[in-house]
């Protein structure tokens, strides 16, 4: 049997899988296949090519703006939990207030330590 030959046999039981999501629910199919895949394969080829089509969906389908460094820091520390006395390499809770209210800018040696703790790349603290 020749490859063509057997991707089309084999094409009704995985399109499903392979397919651009066209609707919310198929993309929350895909999202939770692509967890499974990252918590029992570790790192594949498939996930690479479900995550591409995931990523065609959220192109289409999720406009992210621009934000700014605090809002980046705010959504980090709701994620992970963190409350402005957590962050004492930046300040004391008084300059993360600071911060926060828009009251004081980043400086270098904070968006550095930002970046590190959150491993994100220092630009997105750069508004």
């Amino acid at each position: 049997m020749t490859n063509s030959a057997t991707l089309l046999k084999t094409w009704p039981k995985v399109k499903e899988f392979f397919t651009v999501p066209r609707n919310e629910k198929e993309y929350n199919r895909l999202v939770s296949i692509l967890d499974n895949l990252i918590d029992e394969a570790g790192d594949s080829s498939l996930m690479e090519t479900i995550g591409l089509l995931i990523e065609a969906y959220e192109k289409d389908n999720y406009k992210i703006g621009k934000s700014s460094g605090i809002d980046v820091l705010n959504y980090l520390m709701t994620e992970h939990g963190i409350k402005q006395s957590d962050l004492p390499d930046i300040g004391s809770q008084g300059v993360v207030s600071e911060i926060l209210n828009g009251k004081r800018d980043l400086n270098v040696r904070q968006i550095k330590a930002l970046s590190e703790r959150f491993n994100v790349s220092p630009a997105v603290f750069v508004s």
